[in-house]
């Protein structure tokens, strides 16, 4: 039989949005589930472990951490099965009250070469290098566009590797405009960040053309004519909020992410929702929605209104200074793979007429990501509304006999 636990609220995600709302709930009594599917909190943005002030949380009394457990499934509103990674097993968890606070994956789009080894997304490059992937005296060249860059090459450096460049799509005008509407805070770690990197090229205007090797990567074209020997390319353009447990709970979406009221509020009663799911807009932004949900679910009028609205504010600042220019869309020829789960090319992919008539005639969108990837690219390249469809159980992949 299936193991059941219960709880006043579930939480689903251990970044700083869910960390927020759980420090909130619990300081009122509140009995907290909380689920992650990685080994530790800190989410994406902490995965090399959350900073002092935001440590030791597991221990905190009223709380059920449910580390390395995965979301497979809703069994009602507010009652989800979960994967015990673990253990292989099933587990069914319920409350009156839901948070997603599931957090963001970055933005790929396909070029020649890109899925050689030795390329990965740039938050990926970062993860492996918080990991232990050994990165000392190899050649690294981050690329695509976005602060993540930045903060990607700065670990890259401080773990030993030899960043060979910065390679940012946005125009100079949009980033000097995005950096002129910085607040302080913001404005004083961008410059430290710049400061370390003051050996690095940036190359503003400029991007990945091509990625060569035989077995794994050996150089890059760029767009300004120059070619570069490296080891390792990270490169990402910008974020796509993880919204597949939204739209299975049945909660709206709104310009690709979840959509919530003022309250934080879903359009599924007893379900909010916050951090970067509901829009990218940084850890600050993550934090305040956090805090301002819970303030909502214990029925509260959410706090710090001003504050939010100005995380908006530089999450909309964001997504305009770094807008994905159209030459990106065009670099991909018919031999380059778009789905990268089921080898599907993009010369397959022009003769279909939808998501749906792809997934027919191709299986693009049909393998392990289940179109976490292919589906956010095949609606940049082709405009079709109905990708990557509505999710279906299981979320994840998972052993049959966890699901009998």
């Amino acid at each position: 039989m299936m193991k059941r636990l219960q709880a006043d609220v579930l939480v689903v995600g251990a970044g700083p949005a869910g960390m927020a709302a759980i420090r909130a709930l619990l300081k009122v009594g509140r009995q907290v589930i909380w689920i992650d599917n990685q080994v530790r909190p800190g989410g994406q943005i902490w995965r090399g472990g959350p900073p002092p002030a935001w440590q030791n949380m597991a221990d905190l009394p009223g709380l059920t951490l449910l580390r390395s457990h995965a979301v497979i499934a809703a069994d009602g509103p507010t009652a989800l099965v979960l994967h015990d990674t673990a253990q292989n097993l099933a587990l069914r968890v319920e409350a009156p009250q839901l948070l997603l606070a599931t957090g963001a994956r970055e933005r790929m789009l396909p070029f020649p070469g890109w899925t050689l080894p030795g390329v990965t997304g740039a938050g990926g490059l970062q993860a492996l290098v918080k990991g232990g992937w050994p990165v000392a005296g190899k050649r690294v060249v981050l690329a695509g566009s976005g602060p993540l860059l930045l903060a990607a090459a700065d670990t890259v450096q401080a773990n030993g590797g030899k960043v060979l460049a910065i390679v940012e799509q946005a125009r100079p005008a949009a980033l000097a405009g995005f950096a002129a509407r910085l607040p302080l805070g913001k404005a004083a770690q961008a410059l430290s960040l710049r400061w370390r990197l003051r050996g690095t090229p940036y190359l503003h205007g400029t991007w990945v053309q091509k990625a060569d090797g035989e077995a794994k990567l050996e150089s890059l074209q760029l767009s300004n004519g120059q070619q570069v020997a490296c080891e390792a390319l990270g490169v990402g353009f910008g974020l796509l909020p993880n919204t597949e447990l939204a739209a299975l709970l049945g909660c709206a979406l709104r310009d690709g992410a979840v959509a919530v009221d003022a309250q934080l509020q879903t359009s599924v009663k007893g379900i909010f929702a916050a951090g970067e799911c509901t829009g990218i807009g940084g850890v600050d932004k993550s934090l305040l929605e956090g805090a301002r949900a819970a303030e909502a679910m214990l029925g509260r009028t959410p706090s710090r209104a001003r504050q939010h609205a100005q995380a908006l504010a530089f999450g909309r600042a964001l997504q305009s200074s770094f807008a994905l220019r159209p030459e990106l869309l065009k670099l991909a020829d018919a031999r380059t793979l778009v789905c990268r789960c089921e080898d599907v090319r993009l010369g397959e992919l022009k003769a279909c007429r939808s998501w749906r008539d792809a997934k027919l005639q191709t299986r693009c969108g049909m393998g392990t990501c289940q179109g976490r990837i292919c589906g956010g690219i095949t609606r940049e390249l082709f405009g079709w509304a109905d990708a990557p469809g509505l999710p279906r159980a299981p979320l994840q992949p998972v052993p049959i006999h966890v699901l009998l």
